[in-house]
């Protein structure tokens, strides 16, 4: 925890946000961050309530003279993505998030900061605090699970809020009113291949240093992928000096572009001197084509034990033509937003080691057909090697509505606190609400928040200025918002 970070302005915001830091929050495994929300809610006095599969509604009354105006409901989700540098020493299952002030940001050591959406979560909590900020009924959702599935959103009970209107706190650009966001699915491949004896001389293959990021907000700025750049670089080795591989590790989570990737090989007697020359060309090769998006790519060959096995060279050759040959990052850009990718997908995860292979994807797509069409030409890719292919987690998309009335109300706002016109958008990423929608039918939805850069990344940082302007925009909603009719 941060004395400097608590004392940024809004202190109420800031605090709560350091205090959600210090309790470990994974994707799955929110236990721990699901009774320190309980207990919060409990201790404020106010309605609490923990549905079956782990989301949270609080039910704050409102205050005196406002009792008539359209009921809010606050929306963020409880868990983070974990995500560290190889040489940060950090146990996210036991450690709280360390965060500093670096000049105008907030960022964390050597791992992800977590404000993506603990931002979100912490202004919800400030609203429940406040004795002093003026609102209509409040209920604020704390929903789990969203970065490796949403399932949170997915389980809503059926009409659990009594609200009119939904603000998602999720969205990372200050100036910018979300109304829809893309759909998204997983595809697992699993591949059982065969093994020889190992032969010549083994080293590991270790390539780090890139950028990674948010597979939905970053997968535009092309940054490079480490599986895919793996794959590129062993397909190399194959061919001109006929290696063996024994492991390919890449990757760690579906929803971040991956940054790291490791390789074990055996290179046939006589043929060291020509890798290594392969490997030095290739690094200055991507090094220049990736210059402006990945400039601390870094790629080591270290001499490494004789591993036990490796693959086969008739499989060996399947798969990394395979991964090398399939679809990665931006696929199509929007016609109906300027600027937005309509779909693509990630090359998230590769495990290869002792006779499996596993490769794990998300496909993102605000067109649900061009979404399943997508995930389709990928699983073609791998049907051709004789891959097993499975497709789940399939989320909807959030389909815009330019009429929405709260995009009216906030608009309004916006233009009077801001002093110009809001930028009206969707976003490649997933955010909950299309799900949300199903089950909570009658809620007017939009989704905003504070400029948040490179989220899914130890590069996560979060600009402080828009936090203090984001939070002074959502009490000024909140005493804006309408009478119901």
């Amino acid at each position: 925890m941060s004395e400097e970070v608590r004392n940024l302005e809004p202190k109420v915001l800031w605090n709560h946000f350091e205090d959600l830091n210090a309790v470990p929050r994974p994707s799955k495994k929110e236990e721990r961050v699901i009774e320190f929300i309980m207990n919060f809610g409990k201790n404020l006095g106010l309605h609490t309530e923990r549905d079956e599969i782990g989301n949270i509604l609080i039910k704050k009354p409102a205050t005196p003279g406002h009792e008539h105006k359209m009921g809010v409901v606050l929306q963020s989700h409880l868990d983070m993505v974990h995500q560290k540098n190889s040489d940060t020493d950090f146990d996210f299952l036991t450690q709280g998030i360390q965060s500093f002030i670096d000049g105008e940001w907030v960022k964390a050591k050597g791992t992800t900061l977590g404000a993506d959406n603990g931002i979100g979560v912490a202004a919800a909590m400030s609203v429940l605090s406040s004795k002093d900020i003026e609102h209509g009924p409040i209920e604020s959702i704390f929903t789990i699970d969203e970065e490796t599935g949403m399932t949170g959103a997915e389980h809503l009970t059926p009409n659990w809020v009594e609200g009119d209107i939904l603000l998602n706190m999720d969205t990372e650009d200050e100036g910018e009113l979300c109304i829809g966001c893309a759909g998204g699915v997983d595809t697992t491949v699993n591949f059982h291949y065969g093994l020889e004896h190992p032969s010549g001389t083994a080293f590991n293959i270790n390539m780090t240093g890139l950028f990674g990021g948010h597979s939905g907000c970053d997968i535009h700025l092309q940054r490079a992928n480490s599986n895919k750049l793996m794959a590129r670089l062993l397909l190399k080795l194959m061919n001109e000096c006929g290696i063996q591989i024994s492991k390919f590790d890449g990757g760690s989570l579906r929803n971040a572009i991956p940054r790291e990737a490791f390789a074990t090989i055996t290179i046939p007697t006589g043929k060291i001197d020509s890798c290594r020359a392969i490997l030095v060309d290739f690094e200055g090769i991507v090094k220049n084509e990736f210059s402006k998006t990945d400039p601390n790519l870094k790629i080591e060959f270290v001499a490494t034990d004789m591993p036990k096995s490796v693959a086969n060279k008739a499989d060996a050759s399947k798969m990394i033509n395979a991964i090398h040959a399939v679809r990665n990052g931006m696929y199509r850009m929007s016609n109906d937003f300027e600027d937005l990718v309509e779909t693509s997908t990630n090359t998230s995860r590769v495990s290869m080691d002792d006779g499996h292979l596993k490769i794990d994807f998300l496909t993102r797509s605000s067109v649900d057909e061009a979404k399943w069409d997508l995930a389709s030409q990928i699983e073609s890719t791998f049907k051709l090697i004789g891959a097993e292919v499975e497709h789940a987690g399939s989320y909807p998309g959030w389909e815009p509505n330019p009429d929405s009335e709260i995009l009216k109300v906030m608009r309004g706002i916006h233009e009077d606190y801001f002093k110009e016109k809001p930028i009206v958008n969707a976003v490649h990423a997933g955010l909950e609400c299309g799900i949300i929608s199903r089950t909570q039918p009658k809620l007017d939805m939009i989704s905003f928040g504070p400029t948040i850069k490179n989220p899914h990344s130890p590069d996560e940082k979060v600009d402080i200025g828009t936090v203090d302007r984001f939070w002074g925009y959502l009490k000024k909603v909140l005493v804006e918002i309408p009478n119901k009719n």
